[in-house]
């Protein structure tokens, strides 16, 4: 949750200006009793998020199943034996996988971008937190992966800093040539639906709806094998090439 409230500190400062001042017009300025009305409400539904993305924040990264990646090997047939992990600069589950899969030879790809990945809160996270182990800068467009090489590809909280669809399908369409036969790829995101919304307010516009997920994986040659939640928040989808 700290974590969070570091990368969005603008944002929730804002929020906390924002309810401060309408308090004040509020208070001493002679306003209309509609326009009061609204400012209070305004108010009200900044403060109230806040509180709540923060939160839910804790429920999910802090108290939920989510960082304990427990669950994770539940999600193959067979241990793989080679797994990749892409990011965008925050290394989710390198350590984690390194212990749930012991005997596997795993690659951790950084295909941070700025041009494409434009959202503030990314590349301020990336200065507060540089990544304390080294891993492989990647172009998305072309990963370093041999074709067929990987049992898994982790995409965890990283393929939604491409903002743009069409840069989210190449990405897609490079972890599908990358996947063995029988490979699967785990997609673990936020998203743009109704429980983040509550949860979020208008932050949950940065998350994506499960339908442009399908649509990407579709795109790729990639369907839907098993799907899951943690927390109403994050969905957790299993994705494997068309046979």
């Amino acid at each position: 949750m700290l974590q969070i409230l570091r990368y969005n500190l603008p944002m929730y400062l804002a929020a906390g200006a924002g309810c401060l001042a309408a308090a004040l017009a509020v208070a001493w300025l002679p306003l209309p009793r509609p326009l009061a009305w609204l400012i209070v409400a305004a108010g009200a539904a900044a403060a109230f998020w806040s509180a709540a993305s923060l939160a839910a924040s804790y429920w999910i990264y802090d108290r939920s199943a989510l960082g304990r990646w427990d669950w994770l090997p539940g999600l193959f047939e067979a241990p793989p034996r080679r797994w990749a992990q892409i990011h965008a600069g925050l290394d989710e589950t390198r350590g984690a996988l390194a212990r749930l899969f012991p005997r596997a030879a795993g690659e951790v790809l950084d295909v941070y971008d700025a041009a494409e990945m434009t959202e503030p809160s990314i590349a301020r996270a990336r200065r507060l937190d540089p990544e304390p182990l080294p891993a492989r800068a990647a172009d998305f467009r072309a990963l370093p992966l041999g074709d067929g090489s990987c049992d898994a590809v982790f995409l965890v909280f990283a393929a939604h800093e491409l903002r743009r669809p069409a840069a989210r399908l190449q990405l897609f369409r490079e972890v599908a040539r990358a996947l063995a036969p029988r490979g699967r790829t785990i997609l673990v995101e936020h998203l743009r639906d109704g429980a983040s919304f509550l949860a979020f307010g208008p932050g949950f516009l940065h998350f994506l709806p499960r339908r442009e997920w399908l649509r990407a994986a579709e795109g790729a040659g990639l369907a839907v094998a098993a799907e899951r939640r943690i927390t109403p928040f994050v969905a957790v989808l299993t994705l494997e090439k068309r046979r």
